[in-house]
């Protein structure tokens, strides 16, 4: 029987789709670029949700967000966090045999304290976020320890970039470079038609690209050291993303911009190489069954994953017919569901509030979107539908328009049957936040220790 193989999984922060390999032709992603001619790209690949918390409980536990617990942010005054029972992927693996380790950004559950993150989550090792390069280099010497070892590994190595960082000279606006990343424009800058062809949004895509140069550099001297150290062969290598760009209409947003994810795979020993492109519609929940029968192990009936292990080895394989993603909260209280299918996508807005949300973190952002024409009135309808083939930016709503009425009834139809099925919270009533529960949860002390209090 041959030995279990190794998984490790690459993260970027706020990636999308924006590589040299998946038609951006300014960006310079030699590495990866490289990695998807050598093993497997696929074309149609989105997350559960358009934010990063959600997202990567969906990559690490199979289900979607609002069955994980993370409906939300986990850092800071958030507070989001994955339910006791959920079952985070490296515990699986941990549990089996494997060492198990993160080198890097942790957003899929409470995050305070390392030492309940690492027994949460099942990890050996948890070392802290830092620049691409810095997590490169204790990637490298940690492999190096498990090449020595007679163990399989999964290692998940969470790069910060291309999100937005603050820079020492910026002033009413965040931008990409983060004190140390420079703008790369050489080649021209790419401008997704959902932005307003404007100086300040070229200046972000300059910054972008330049991010996105850096981490594929850092990403390249790991993928540069798997065969020095004896580990391609049989150590499966995942690079993906939480979800799409951070800007307008795309992150925090269920438009096809912010839920889009790069998914590059390669494993030698089972044949995943030569790269093939593979253009069925995947879902960020298929990534953990995936792992489980790759390493030989049952794939629990909860999970809302499908593995793609068939797939990839060419065996029959049923594709799937949509994708379901979802937000509810991010910055603030904005409860969002959609159905993405072949054609058509059908968004429900449970909430009269901004057509979209800003992922800027800017004062005075510096990209503006096409639509709307003017985001400060601009408000979300109940539904949205957006017909694909002709309007892939999703610019025109056809939710009322009679001669869709059919198609918008049916995917309704669809969503609804989805929320029920995977017991949404949101078809019985608005969602509480953890926050909502610590201000109550004030209150009362307040309440008591006047109630207590001696009179006078």
């Amino acid at each position: 029987m041959s030995a279990p193989p190794s998984v490790l999984v690459v993260t970027c922060h706020d990636l999308g789709r924006f590589l040299g390999c998946y038609g951006v032709p300014t960006v310079r992603t030699p590495h990866l670029d490289a990695l998807a001619a050598d093993g497997v790209r696929f074309a149609r690949a989105f997350s559960t949700a358009p934010q990063c918390s959600s997202a990567r409980a969906s990559l690490f536990t199979g289900r979607y967000p609002h069955c994980t617990g993370v409906m939300g942010l986990t850092h800071g005054g958030f507070g989001w966090n994955l339910h006791p029972g959920e079952r985070h992927v490296a515990q699986v693996l941990r549990e089996a045999g494997y060492a198990t380790g993160l080198i890097g950004v942790h957003h899929e559950s409470r995050s305070v304290d390392p030492d309940e993150i690492k027994a949460r989550c099942g990890l050996d090792v948890l070392l802290p976020p830092a620049g691409g390069e810095e997590i490169s280099e204790r990637a490298l010497a940690l492999l190096g320890r498990h090449a020595a070892a007679n163990r399989p590994f999964f290692l998940h190595l969470g790069y910060h970039e291309p999100h937005r960082a603050p820079a020492p000279d910026e002033a009413d606006f965040m931008g990409f470079r983060g004190g140390y990343v420079a703008p790369d424009d050489e080649l021209g800058t790419t401008l997704p038609p959902y932005l307003r062809d404007e100086p300040g949004a070229r200046a972000e895509l300059a910054e972008i690209q330049g991010a996105v140069r850096y981490v594929d550099a850092a990403i390249g001297r790991v993928l540069a050291g798997l065969p020095a150290l004896g580990l391609e062969e049989n150590t499966l290598v995942v690079v993906t993303t939480d979800h799409g760009l951070a800007l307008p209409r795309a992150k925090c947003s269920l438009y096809d911009p912010g839920i889009e994810t790069a998914l590059l795979l390669r494993l030698p020993a089972r044949g995943w190489i030569g790269g093939r492109v593979l253009s069925p519609l995947v879902s960020g929940v298929d990534l953990f069954p995936t792992v489980l029968e790759l390493a030989g192990l049952p794939v629990p009936a909860t999970i809302h994953g499908r593995s793609l292990c068939p797939l990839l080895d060419a065996e029959p394989f049923v594709p799937r017919d949509a994708v379901f993603a979802e937000m509810t909260y991010h910055d603030y209280y904005d409860p969002q569901r959609c159905v993405r299918t072949e054609r058509h996508k059908l968004i429900v807005n449970f909430a009269a509030a901004p057509s979209f949300m800003d992922p800027s973190q800017s004062w005075r952002p510096r990209a503006r979107p096409v639509v709307p024409t003017d985001p400060a009135t601009a408000f979300h309808p109940l539904v949205e539908l957006y017909e694909l083939d002709a309007d892939p930016w999703e610019r025109e709503n056809l939710a009322s328009v009679p001669a869709h009425a059919e198609e918008c009834r049916a995917l309704l139809g669809r969503l609804h049957r989805w929320m029920g099925a995977t017991d949404d919270p949101l078809l019985a009533g608005a969602v509480t936040s953890p926050t909502h529960r610590l201000a109550v949860a004030a209150l009362d002390r307040m309440t008591e220790s006047a109630a207590s209090a001696p009179p006078g």
